[in-house]
Parts: structure tokens; C-alpha cells; sequence
């Protein structure tokens, strides 16, 4: 693929007033992620959770990798994506920036003694260079201030054909107008909420969970029991979640003081640059998840 100069440096957010660009990491945000794992430690064993994990990793290879295979997880949080990943490979290394999110991470895998808790950053940690058998990064590397840097260090850990998942969140590059004006909408309440102190910011996004996200995903619910095609209604991926889904979501969206968001061809894009290829896309929400093979 021809890569448009001006398109690798929009890929390229700089956070001047970041004074951790160094370490690639946005300190409001990990601040933020740390009170956020302490309020929903995601501690209680959940069917829904485990149906996540299973779509996330829907189109992962598990097939393909050692029986001895030794990965990481990037930006692991409280650790439940681990619970998933480490009953299944020999190691899981979860690493986060965030103190409090790596206390609540011990606390959720302290039975899975396969799984290895480690302080550091995508650009800053233990890893060997080309030394892991597989690695994912769900639903972070859209937080730091360089996602593309970040993906390549991520990249350089891995062994030649090892399989790297990513969640990133989308442009609404495959949504009508509809969702298009809700996300601008959405935005400019991000902008004011990110920057509240966190009590109050816990307060307005239970708020918004309540009367936004669980009004419209319901509706939807119900829609789609009468036959309705409900793809079109925004919120409606949540229409089978638990409200403890919504308020956790609704503070992750409207509490994060970084947030990128990247067209499919944008991440296709990044995944090459980063050396993988094979790249392939979950056709489902969440958008977007992809999977590429290191070269």
C-alpha cells in the first residue's frame, strides 16, 4: 500500500503539554485508568465478560502457537482479558503503567500463577526484543499520545510469525451520519468530563449511563426481539450488557483525557509500518479489532 505522507503524520498526535512523551504515555490518562480499575475491578466471574473475550479473540490463531507460547498483554488493566488469554499459553506477561490498576490486576489473577504482573509502558519494559511468541493490546494504545510508535515497540518484541491482536477505537468509517453527529456530540461532553476531579467525574458518567446508554441499548434490546435490524442505533451494542458494562464503558469513554480514533485503512496502514502482515479485521463490534502476523 502507497502511504500518503500527510495520512502518517495525522497518525502521529503529540501531546505537547505531556510531560511523559518520552515514556509514550499520557499521564492524565493513566491517572484516570488506575481510580477507574479501583472502582470496577471486573473481580466477579461473568458470562458476558467471557463472551467478550471470545469475540475479541474470535479471529486470534490459537492454533498456530507453541505449546510452550509466552506472550504479553499490553496494558492489561485489571487483568480481565489475562483470565481469559492464561489458562490457555504457558506465560501471559500483563503489563500496565498504572500502580493502582497492577494492585486490582493481582488481585484478579492471584490464582493464575502463569500470569506475570509487570510495571511498564508499550515504549518502556522488560520484554526482550523478538522474544515473544504472541502479544495483544486491547483497547489502550488509542490513549498514548503516539499509537504508531507504540504498536512498532510492541512489534519489535515479537518472534518472527508471532500474532498480535489490537482493539482501537474507530472513525465511524463504516457508520452513517447518524453516528457520526452523536460521537460529535459525545466528544465535547469527553472534553469537559476528562478534565473533572474523578468524584465527580464517577458521578456524571453513572449519570450518563442511566439515562443515555441504558435507555437506548434497551430499546434496542427490545427492537431487535421484534425483528427490527437495530445496527444503525447508537448504544445498541450494548443492548445484551449488564449495567455495570454500561457504567464502566461510560467512564472509560467520557472520563479518558486522551482519545484517538483511527479509520480501518488508517490501522491497516500503522500494521504494516509495524512490520506485520496477514492483517485481517473482525467484521463485528467492537470496531476496529485486527490481527496481523509479525514478519
Amino acid at each position: 500500500m502507497v502511504c500518503n505522507k500527510k495520512l502518517l503524520e495525522d497518525l502521529r498526535l503529540k501531546d505537547l503539554n505531556n510531560n511523559n512523551t518520552h515514556l509514550n504515555i499520557d499521564r492524565l490518562s493513566t491517572r484516570h485508568f488506575g481510580k477507574e480499575w479501583s472502582r470496577f475491578q471486573q473481580d466477579q466471574e461473568s458470562v458476558e465478560l467471557e463472551e467478550n473475550a471470545k469475540n475479541y479473540f474470535s479471529i486470534f490463531p490459537w492454533d498456530k502457537l507453541p505449546v510452550d507460547a509466552i506472550g504479553f498483554d499490553m496494558g492489561c488493566g485489571s487483568g480481565r482479558w489475562a483470565r481469559y488469554v492464561g489458562p490457555r499459553v504457558k506465560k501471559l506477561i500483563c503489563i500496565d503503567p498504572s500502580k493502582e490498576a497492577l494492585k486490582v490486576a493481582r488481585k484478579n489473577l492471584k490464582d493464575f500463577t502463569n500470569c506475570e504482573i509487570q510495571s511498564g509502558t508499550a515504549n518502556e519494559n522488560n520484554l526482550k526484543n523478538s522474544s515473544m511468541d504472541f502479544g495483544y493490546s486491547l483497547g489502550v494504545l488509542h490513549h498514548v499520545p503516539d499509537t504508531l510508535d507504540a504498536l512498532k515497540s510492541c512489534s519489535k518484541k515479537l518472534k518472527s510469525g508471532a500474532p498480535f491482536l489490537i482493539y482501537l477505537y474507530y472513525k465511524f468509517d463504516n457508520r452513517g451520519l447518524l453516528f457520526k453527529l452523536t460521537w460529535v456530540f459525545s466528544n465535547l461532553l469527553r472534553l469537559v468530563t476528562s478534565r473533572l476531579p474523578f468524584s465527580l467525574k464517577k458521578t456524571l458518567t453513572d449519570l450518563i449511563a442511566l439515562t443515555v446508554y441504558l435507555p437506548l441499548s434497551k430499546t434496542s434490546f427490545f427492537l431487535e426481539k421484534l425483528g427490527f435490524n437495530v445496527r444503525n442505533i447508537p448504544l445498541s451494542f450494548y443492548r445484551n450488557s449488564k449495567f455495570y458494562t454500561m457504567r464502566t464503558d461510560a467512564l472509560d469513554r467520557f472520563g479518558t483525557y486522551l482519545e484517538q480514533r483511527f479509520t480501518r485503512s488508517e490501522i491497516k496502514i500503522m500494521m504494516e509500518l509495524s512490520n506485520f502482515d496477514k492483517i485481517n479485521f473482525l467484521e463485528n463490534e467492537p470496531y476496529w479489532v485486527c490481527m496481523g502476523i509479525k514478519k
